[in-house]
């Protein structure tokens, strides 16, 4: 059973946006390492899982993305990959688990193991915190939208923009990334969560601040 690489890995990312880059493969291949081992998963199924997590259909959302479907995609090539490398189906099977279970509006697919429990928790926790301000700043800026715009109070209630309404970053904080930290699974995960969920309120709170000049 051939372990992946770190270099091997970096090769099939080279196409990937830079808000599901390497750089966040590897920032979730190391907080899936930690974590793992401190809920006692199985790492070398972490290991694979994290490497291969986002491989296939890394570009900018909207509909007809490739990247509404790409736990999908990059769970199939997984099996392709680790199936030359010798691994064992079952073991196969749990990589695969893990990247199919891994989506935050992924609810009819929910992570069921631990291994897959430390990798929807590893790959949330990079939407929180420093790290969760850029990607949700970068994010929107590759579709095209605001960092920051006032949200309607039809958004407020519904989750939903007016027809001529962006969808800023503070939206996507609003629609999401405050909701997080509750969706968390391992107890190091969730303690992990509070610091940085903290830390994006502030900013967030501080951004809308200064956009309405009151600081």
């Amino acid at each position: 059973m051939e372990s992946i690489t770190i270099e091997e890995a970096k090769t099939w990312y080279k196409s990937a946006d830079p808000v599901h880059d390497f750089d966040h493969v590897l920032r979730v291949h190391r907080m899936a390492q930690r974590l793992g081992g401190l809920e006692g998963a199985d790492l070398d199924i972490l290991q694979a899982a994290a490497l291969l997590h986002d491989s296939r259909g890394s570009a900018p959302g909207g509909k007809g993305s490739p990247r509404i479907a790409h736990h999908l995609t990059s769970a199939s090539f997984a099996g392709e990959v680790l199936t030359r490398k010798g691994w064992p189906q079952n073991k196969i099977e749990a990589v695969q688990h893990c990247i199919r279970a891994h989506r935050f509006r992924g609810e009819d697919n929910p992570p069921q193991t631990l291994e897959a429990q430390v990798l929807f928790d590893a790959d949330k926790l990079d939407v929180l915190g420093a790290i969760g301000a850029a990607r949700t700043i970068a994010y929107a800026a590759l579709e095209g939208q605001p960092a920051y715009a006032e949200p309607s109070e039809h958004f407020q209630k519904t989750g939903e923009t007016l027809p001529d309404e962006p969808h800023s970053s503070y939206h996507e904080f609003l629609f999401k990334l405050c909701k997080v930290k509750d969706r968390l699974f391992t107890d190091s995960g969730r303690a992990i969560a509070e610091v940085r969920h903290s830390y994006l309120v502030n900013f967030y709170h501080q951004l809308q601040a200064e956009v309405r000049g009151e600081r």
